[in-house]
């Protein structure tokens, strides 16, 4: 019996091992694959000669407190999600938790929504399920928000847009009879990673023995948010979280002079496409984002080998400041207390 227990212990660690190194692997090899597919021509050493004399670091610079504000305004306004459940993390925990959130999911691509939940309910003691509860609520609003977004943009830029279907083969007039080898490989592929992702998602929530109050918590936080008691900052929270992603991306433009004079409508569009692009679990979006906005600065007129420049020089210099700022959270948290989370009476 003893030595039936440990065969089944150690199985059941194998497979746990197999399942998390391809939970790692996968996202890796799957953005891999599709930037070897689009740099396998390029010439890396030019890169340093754009980095040294061929770009303005000014702009660049520039760009980063947006970024780090919006990580901020995310890290605020679920505080302000969680208060009406009775939990009240320090405004510090709750943001050091979204900045190594951004990191963990470099690592294995989505980790960073229980990451930062893991983060609170240790150092503040915050219950699990309800902040995961939080996380969805999130996720639902800012999806709400980018669909709007996407519509608005869609319609601003419908030409741009069209001629995109038709050069990447998913023009829905042509869809079953002009679809491209490279289009079913890359549906096929995001359909695969989709379907990881929901396991994924699945075997996580899985880990918790009580299911019902695991469920039960998350509903509570899907509910908190008409209990939340500003809703004007709420809002302005939100919209301060995407006006800034978008300022840390616009901003980067005039860092080249291939992209300087594109415009605000370009920004968008190519901000809107690369958005969705990241939906694709791949570490930052490695991969899908490289080729959405390449293909959409081409279409505005950029020169083949200047977007992909702008593309690996931006998506490498903004995954180095989410590094960065994890590794600032993971030595501050290191330094921080833990205590009991203080609830609402």
């Amino acid at each position: 019996m003893t030595a039936l227990a440990h065969k089944h212990s150690t199985l059941v660690k194998t497979t746990t091992l197999a399942n998390n190194t391809v939970k790692i692997l996968l996202p890796l090899l799957f953005g891999g694959a599709i930037l070897y597919w689009m740099y396998r021509d390029f010439d890396f050493r030019s890169v340093d000669d754009i980095l040294l004399h061929g770009m303005d670091w000014t702009w660049m610079l520039l760009s980063f407190p947006f970024g780090i504000l919006a990580q901020m305004f995310r890290g605020w306004r679920w505080r302000q999600t969680l208060e009406p459940l009775g939990e009240r993390p320090r405004t510090s925990t709750a943001v050091h938790s979204i900045f190594l959130s951004y990191a963990a999911s470099l690592v294995i691509p989505r980790i960073g929504e229980f990451t930062r939940c893991g983060v609170l309910k240790r150092y503040d003691g915050v219950s699990f399920p309800k902040a995961l509860g939080t996380v969805v609520t999130e996720r639902a609003i800012d999806t709400l928000l980018m669909a709007v977004v996407s519509g608005v943009t869609l319609l601003m830029q419908m030409k741009v847009f069209s001629y995109f279907f038709n050069r990447t083969g998913t023009s829905v007039d042509s869809i079953l009879h002009r679809f491209s080898l490279t289009g079913y490989l890359v549906t096929g592929a995001c359909a695969v990673a989709v379907l990881f992702l929901l396991h994924f998602l699945l075997k996580k929530l899985s880990f918790y023995d009580k299911v019902k109050a695991t469920f039960g918590g998350i509903w509570q936080g899907v509910i908190s948010l008409k209990n939340v008691k500003n809703i004007p900052l709420f809002v302005i929270y939100t919209l301060g979280i995407w006006v800034c992603y978008f300022l840390h991306y616009y901003l980067t433009f005039f860092c080249f002079d291939f992209t300087a004079g594109l415009g605000l409508q370009c920004a968008l569009v190519t901000f809107v496409v690369g958005s969705i692009a990241v939906i694709v679990p791949t570490p930052n979006g490695a991969g899908p984002w490289h080729f959405a906005v390449k293909t959409m600065l081409i279409l505005y007129g950029v020169a083949d080998n200047n977007a992909l420049y702008f593309v690996l020089i931006v998506h490498s210099i903004q995954t180095l400041l989410v590094i960065l700022l994890g590794i600032y959270s993971w030595a501050a948290l290191a330094f921080t207390d833990k205590r009991t989370a203080i609830r609402q009476l």
